[in-house]
């Protein structure tokens, strides 16, 4: 199918918004003129190729040069220039000779995912391209971006009907009440565990979302399979939905306009809420954007994490830096449940407006500085809320501003009263602290889990303090002594933007960094929370005198020419780390060989784990051991985290594709690969016998007809 004349506007838009914005008005016209063009040549390159649908995939989608020559980001893989330099640009082949091989390299006879060669086929592809961190490579990070964009709005184009029109749609009475309410996913993760597996049975497996108007980007329900409702986000959406009470609320920016004060072009944080059961907009929080400007809130990001609730309250950390309690219906219950101080003139009662019932302002109050935004998934035991506060580094990326504001606070989530802060990372702290908290009892003791911006995790007692000081229980490095930061992500050394997930008594986390700063090296580490003090893997020492262990540095712990060197530790608290596996033994360790940066959480069941890394790896390990069961390329970003629901995996990544897989050990394909029409940021849920997934501007309802019928 060849692309039609009359649709290349719309392309070029897309291609403009999609552009760098730091870079210059002359360079965005380059890069529309280019993105156009090469969209508009290789779609004519569709006219041999057979039309298929959305959710079909190719019979054979393991290696880049295996793929259908209509995905953009893939043919234009092999004109990205090569770097050279130290680490690999976003794709490439990376080799880490330096790293320990104590943990966890001796998984020699695990077998990778049918097809599997000794030969990366990232390494073929891309000649071992590097990355460096400059001007030239930044533009190379945003043309992989761009690309990805692209190729999205292409599939869009070559499988729409022409522009149409759509007039608003009424929204539509509530439909009754469904018992299917007992499972919710109320909170990031689902649970403070943050394990995202999800009890609901009756998941479909197979959806098509339909089309959109590429002129209007409205959803044309036309041809979709398996769709409940789609609802209008923002233009870009970074928060995944979180459901219960028979609603749904999703973060995301001001593109939608819901709201008649905030017109779609005033940038905002938003968060959303939907009528559960056919969709209705029902209410908007506004959080207006900082008057500092990007270095404390980046344009366009809107509210980027998902909300806390229980019962008739909801707890959200803003991109202001503010923590917010709200009532779940608004001002559709008739009250106002908020102090005079939270009110805003001719808002209170509308039912379109959020009610607000207190909130707590960390960058006024606690004195932090967020570095480009304030995200964290809160979660809480009891009555206290636990919070990340994104405290972080000024735009030099080299200053910490307010390295003795607290990275870590508990509240009391009724009051909003301060019960205790930590200011762990201090003057360590690499870049931001955008992960969140996971809480549980693990040895019988309550315990909070906090990864810092520093590379370490930490967890302290979860209770109320003492004299606003928390009890530090144990604390975990989780980089090789070795590694050295370097601002730009072409160091080795990781901070921790993903999640911790407390499953079986034990934690996992893994490594990595800010998604602007590409792919690189990373570890998967099991921890034992039973053990106190310093539980890291290794400690560094003076090389002639292993008892002066060295205190945590920023750049570096461990600097052999300065007599230094890193010893096991022998407190450590690692039961395993994931770094490399050399499953086929030839002696190499190829791209599908290795973990990667990570931003999400893994995903447990039935003694199997799972991590999506940022480099598109999809790891299958045994939670108890690490030992690596299979590896598969999704060949594209995944920002989120899987989720398991109904003896399957679903995994989502940025080129907007969801897979979804059997639930094994055994090396596999997907099931099924289903098209979501745009990018993916966010993780899936689950709320009843409804999957709910959020696009870059939809939400998605998805659930068998049969099913939604009886609803």
């Amino acid at each position: 199918m060849i692309v039609m004349i009359g649709d290349i506007p719309a392309i070029l838009r897309a291609a403009l918004t999609a552009a760098p914005r730091r870079q210059a008005a002359w360079f965005r016209i380059g890069w529309v003129l280019l993105g156009g063009g090469l969209v508009f040549g290789l779609g004519c390159g569709q006219a041999s190729q057979p039309e298929a649908r959305p959710n079909q995939m190719p019979k054979q989608k393991i290696y880049r040069a295996d793929r259908p020559t209509g995905n953009i980001s893939a043919r234009l893989d092999r004109f990205i220039p090569p770097e050279v330099t130290d680490y690999p640009m976003p794709g490439g082949l990376s080799r880490y000779p330096d790293v320990p091989q104590r943990v966890l390299d001796s998984s020699r006879t695990v077998a990778t995912r049918p097809g599997a060669t000794p030969q990366s086929r990232r390494d073929a592809s891309r000649g071992g391209a590097h990355w460096t961190r400059d001007a030239k490579a930044w533009n190379m990070h945003k043309t992989h971006q761009l690309l990805a964009q692209l190729a999205i709005v292409a599939r869009k184009t070559l499988t729409a009907s022409p522009a149409t029109e759509l007039a608003e749609q009424e929204v539509p009475a509530p439909a009754a009440k469904t018992s299917a309410r007992a499972v919710e996913s109320s909170q990031w993760g689902g649970s403070s565990y943050r394990n995202n597996v999800s009890s609901a049975t009756d998941i479909p497996t197979q959806w098509n979302v339909g089309k959109f108007d590429l002129r209007t980007e409205k959803w044309i329900p036309d041809g979709a399979e398996h769709i409940r409702w789609a609802a209008r986000l923002g233009n870009q959406t970074y928060g995944s939905p979180v459901a219960a009470g028979g609603r749904v609320f999703v973060a995301t920016n001001n593109g939608a306009g819901y709201l008649k004060r905030y017109p779609k072009s005033v940038d905002l944080g938003c968060l959303l809420c939907f009528r559960l059961s056919d969709g209705a907009f029902l209410w908007q929080y506004s959080s207006e954007k900082l008057a500092s400007g990007a270095q404390n809130d980046w344009p366009d990001q809107g509210i980027c994490c998902g909300p806390l609730v229980e019962g008739d309250r909801l707890w959200c950390v803003t991109n202001r830096g503010e923590v917010v309690c709200l009532d779940t219906q608004g001002f559709r219950d008739g009250q106002d449940d908020g102090p005079a101080t939270c009110k805003q003139p001719g808002v209170a009662g509308d039912v379109h407006e959020a009610d607000i019932v207190c909130r707590f302002d960390m960058m006024k109050q606690l004195h932090i500085f967020q570095h480009n935004m304030c995200s964290c998934s809160v979660t809480a035991l009891g009555d206290i809320l636990f919070v990340n506060t994104s405290n972080g580094v000024d735009e030099s990326h080299e200053k910490i501003p307010a390295p003795d504001a607290p990275s870590f606070i508990a509240l009391n989530k009724r009051t909003g009263a301060v019960l205790w802060t930590d200011r762990s990372p201090g003057h360590n702290i690499l870049h931001g602290q955008w992960s969140s908290p996971a809480a549980g009892l693990l040895g019988g003791v309550p315990q909070v889990i906090f990864a810092g911006g520093d590379g370490w995790v930490y967890s302290f007692r979860a209770d109320e303090g003492t004299d606003g000081k928390p009890a530090l229980l144990w604390k975990f490095d989780v980089n090789p002594k070795t590694w050295k930061w370097s601002s730009g992500g072409s160091g080795k050394r990781n901070n921790i933007i993903g999640t911790p997930v407390l499953h079986d008594g034990l934690v996992y986390i893994a490594s990595g960094q800010d998604p602007e700063y590409g792919e690189g090296p990373a570890y998967l580490w099991c921890i034992d929370p039973t053990r106190r003090g310093d539980v890291s893997p290794w400690l560094a020492v003076k090389a002639n005198d292993h008892a002066d262990v060295l205190p945590p540095r920023r750049v570096q712990a461990v600097i052999p020419e300065q007599g230094e060197e890193a010893i096991d530790n022998p407190n450590s608290a690692a039961v395993w780390g994931y770094h490399q596996n050399d499953a086929d033994g030839n002696g190499e360790i190829d791209f599908e060989e290795e973990m990667h940066r990570s931003i999400g959480m893994v995903v447990i069941q039935n003694g199997l784990l799972f991590a999506a890394d940022f480099s598109g790896l999809l790891h299958c390990l045994d939670a108890k051991t690490g030992r690596v069961h299979w590896t598969y390329d999704l060949m594209a970003p995944v920002w989120g985290s899987p989720l398991i629901v109904d003896g399957h995996l679903y995994v989502a990544d940025e080129e907007g594709d969801v897979r979804v897989f059997n639930l094994s050990g055994k090396a596999q394909e997907p099931i099924a690969e289903i098209s979501m029409g745009d990018s993916v940021y966010t993780t899936p849920a689950v709320a009843g016998k409804t999957l709910l997934i959020s696009t870059r501007s939809y939400l998605f309802a998805i659930q068998t007809k049969s099913r939604a019928d009886k609803e």
